[in-house]
């Protein structure tokens, strides 16, 4: 990865992940159909990605760093930009659009913020990098989304854990720059 600081690399790295085939679909049904935070689970990703572990206590740990901000600002946003889809009266329309598309950014942008504060907690975590196995990648995760489903992930969402966990593994592969994955 670039000598941009961690956060940037994060953000660049949860947008390169998202952008992968089936992960923004596989995140959005996490999100959707457990809670699950999408910006902690890319950001436990990018751990991976930096050969940096977690443990299922960091992730705890990382989890509650970013809820008091997911909920009181991501959430509301998101809460916001959905219900302008279908009204209230005015919306929707022409000019509530705009301001949908005002709000969609602005929760982009506090999503960003949450990823930022959570890469900035991983650069305290990082000691020595070393190669994250896709077990250990697929672990990981899967623990972000327990999180949300009293410790187990259900088996109709495990494919959606798998295919995140498949496009991280694929990100790995290719970038020369980071721990290897085994």
């Amino acid at each position: 990865m670039s000598s941009a600081s961690i956060e940037q690399q994060s953000w660049e790295f949860a947008l390169r992940l998202y952008a992968e085939p089936g992960v923004a679909e596989s995140c959005l049904r996490l999100q959707d159909e457990a809670g699950v935070d999408v910006m902690l689970l890319l950001a436990v990703a990018f751990a991976g990605h930096r050969g940096i572990h977690l443990s299922p206590s960091d992730i705890g740990e990382l989890a509650e760093l970013g809820r008091p901000w997911r909920e009181q600002i991501v959430l509301p946003l998101r809460a916001l930009r959905v219900a302008l889809k279908s009204g209230p009266q005015p919306a929707p329309n022409a000019v509530t659009e705009v301001l949908r598309n005002q709000i969609k950014a602005s929760e982009l942008q506090a999503e960003r913020l949450q990823n930022d504060l959570l890469a900035a907690w991983l650069l305290h975590k990082a000691g020595a990098s070393r190669a994250i196995s896709q077990e250990e990648r697929h672990a990981a995760l899967s623990h972000v989304v327990a999180l949300v489903c009293n410790g187990h992930p259900t088996g109709d969402i495990v494919p959606a854990i798998d295919a995140i966990a498949e496009a991280a593994q694929r990100i790995a592969a290719s970038d020369p720059s980071g721990p290897r994955s085994n």
